[in-house]
């Protein structure tokens, strides 16, 4: 029927805006880096600890080892991107063997709110795997995919969106966990400390940096060639062209907030995320089969899937 395929084209349009979304909880972009209770108490080119100083470019060395093996961490995020949505996201996330985790995302604001509120829920569960990603939509959504909850996003298949936003996609979802922010950080090449501060009741230093995508590959940045060629490259296919960022790390040298701001091709983005309880345990499940909508196959019902 032309209602019922009507109905199938808009779904798949939802998946595609929904990945787009969540992608956005693990790219850059966070908004403000102050209040919540925080004071900054020092500034100084160079960190201290114990008396001794140590420059930020190694301290952010040691907090970048540190927290990627720490293998989990719980997670609460906010995010904003243009007109597109406005985003919280509360969970645990573990990176040991590959991405795995479970975070509730639920829309507040923009045109992702609103398409959701037509799918008769605001919030929905994501959960992260080493080979794909899952989205759990309300029973509204269910009723016009075959009674199916879950649309599924195989990292191997969000290759094949056009002008590179696939792999775009891809790399966000695999590599949302806290230590990018801090590879991030040391790719700027302008590093500097900002002084010692109190975030959620744990004294931690503030380190702030821009990110000049243009100049990205020639700055002495103390990380190697492939992984600045990685970072540049996801910029560049975001439409990222400078973003700030600023984390802040505790005395066991892991990262406790990160905050990312800047323009890219959609308008401006930013997002605030911070991380507790590292080593938390993480047990992510597949979800059922038969509960499972492929999000390939929502596109090919559409008629804009891969074509071989």
């Amino acid at each position: 029927m032309k209602g019922t395929n009507g109905r199938r084209a808009g779904l798949s349009i939802v998946a595609v805006t929904l990945l787009t979304g969540v992608a956005g909880c693990s790219s850059g972009g966070f908004e403000g880096s102050g209040g919540d209770g925080e004071s900054s108490s020092s500034s100084s080119s160079s960190s201290q600890a114990g008396g001794t100083h140590v420059s930020p470019i190694a301290a952010l060395r040691t907090a970048e080892k540190s927290t990627d093996g720490a293998d989990s961490a719980k997670v609460e995020s906010t995010t904003t991107m243009g007109s597109l949505m406005a985003m919280t996201a509360d969970g645990s996330l573990g990176w040991g063997e590959g991405l795995t985790g479970t975070l509730t995302i639920t829309y507040t604001g923009g045109t992702m709110a609103d398409t959701m509120r037509q799918l008769g829920a605001t919030s929905m569960e994501a959960r992260y795997l080493p080979d794909a990603y899952y989205a759990r939509m309300g029973d509204v959504f269910a009723e016009q995919a075959g009674g199916k909850h879950w649309i599924k996003y195989p990292y191997e298949a969000l290759e094949t969106l056009g002008g590179g936003s696939g792999a775009y996609l891809r790399d966000q979802m695999e590599n949302s966990t806290p230590n990018q922010s801090v590879k991030l950080l040391l790719a700027s090449g302008d590093v500097r400390r900002v002084g010692e501060e109190t975030v959620r009741g744990a004294h931690t230093t503030h380190y702030s940096g821009t990110v000049e995508v243009a100049d990205l590959a020639t700055r002495n940045s103390s990380l190697s060639d492939s992984q600045l060629a990685d970072l540049k490259k996801q910029l560049e296919q975001a439409g990222v062209t400078t973003e700030t960022v600023d984390i802040w790390v505790d005395d066991e040298n892991l990262l406790v907030k990160k905050v990312e701001r800047g323009q890219a091709a959609n308008g401006a983005y930013s997002q605030t995320a911070y991380y507790s309880d590292y080593g938390t345990p993480v047990d992510t499940e597949v979800p059922p089969a038969a509960d499972t909508a492929d999000f390939s196959e929502l596109l090919q019902q559409q008629g804009a899937g891969p074509t071989s």
